[in-house]
């Protein structure tokens, strides 16, 4: 029970890789707050988890993470349920994809108004508030491969990710002293419900049959396949817990050996 006593808030929380890790979470003792702009998914996920174990100490709260209203309203809301906030996990994120000659303004203001700004102010607001209870804390930053590399038809969710791995570093450094560790994971291909719309759009700009790169992507992960969620979850118990206390800035790669750094 690693986590025993803890109260973690997951952004993104239901569904694909924030799911797993709120189970995860759950199954090592932690009270778990589902943060979601989708509260349905949110409540549909909550009703699943207590259908399993009646008294799970898990909660749905609504969270849009680009604004600053719905930021505080979300950690007063799990503050009055469950107490002060122990761990962050900043998973909520948007894709797109499209040549670089096409980006338009409005894909290029989401996926960094949701990526990058709601990544920031998020981690900013409840590390105020960890520093205000005077507990210390957990972030973990959700980045992904993509922010260790261009590609050519992805460019703004690559930059997307890079700033997140630039911040968690920049912040990992601020927040150590107030024994605020923040690091990262950087998933590879994971096959949840977003990798069929990302193959839908390889299929529109690379001319390929549907399934096509999904197939070639997961054949190329020198694991042997894509990423599930659960495979990330090891990685977001360690971080979130007190074996990583002296692991900080860091991004951790959990990807089947796609990418070395």
């Amino acid at each position: 029970m690693k986590l025993d006593k803890r109260t973690a808030v997951v952004t993104g929380g239901a569904r694909g890789i924030g799911l797993a890790i709120v189970k995860g979470y759950l199954r090592e003792g932690a009270r778990v707050a589902i943060a979601d702009i989708d509260t349905d998914a949110a409540e549909q996920a909550v009703a699943e988890i207590r259908a399993e174990v009646d008294e799970a100490p898990v909660m749905a709260v609504r969270l849009d993470v680009a604004d600053a209203d719905s930021r505080q309203a979300m950690i007063a809301a799990v503050e009055a349920r469950f107490g002060g906030i122990d761990i962050l996990v900043n998973n909520a994120a948007v894709f797109d994809m499209a040549p670089v000659l096409e980006v338009s303004e409005a894909s290029y203001d989401r996926q960094f108004g949701i990526n990058v700004k709601g990544t920031f102010f998020t981690l900013q607001a409840v590390a105020a508030h960890m520093v205000e209870r005077g507990q210390g804390g957990k972030i973990i930053n959700m980045a992904s491969q993509a922010g260790r590399r261009g590609e050519p038809l992805v460019s703004m969710y690559c930059a997307s990710k890079a700033a997140v791995i630039s911040l968690t570093q920049s912040c990992g450094l601020a927040l150590i002293k107030h024994r605020i560790n923040v690091n990262g994971i950087a998933p590879g291909v994971v096959d949840t419900p977003m990798w069929d719309e990302v193959d839908a759009l390889f299929a529109r700009y690379e001319n390929r049959p549907a399934g096509e790169k999904k197939r070639l992507v997961g054949e190329a992960v020198p694991y042997g396949r894509m990423g599930r969620p659960e495979d990330h979850v090891g990685a977001a118990v360690f971080l979130a817990s007190a074996d990583s206390d002296y692991v900080v800035a860091q991004t951790l790669n959990v990807d089947g050996g796609n990418w070395m750094s």
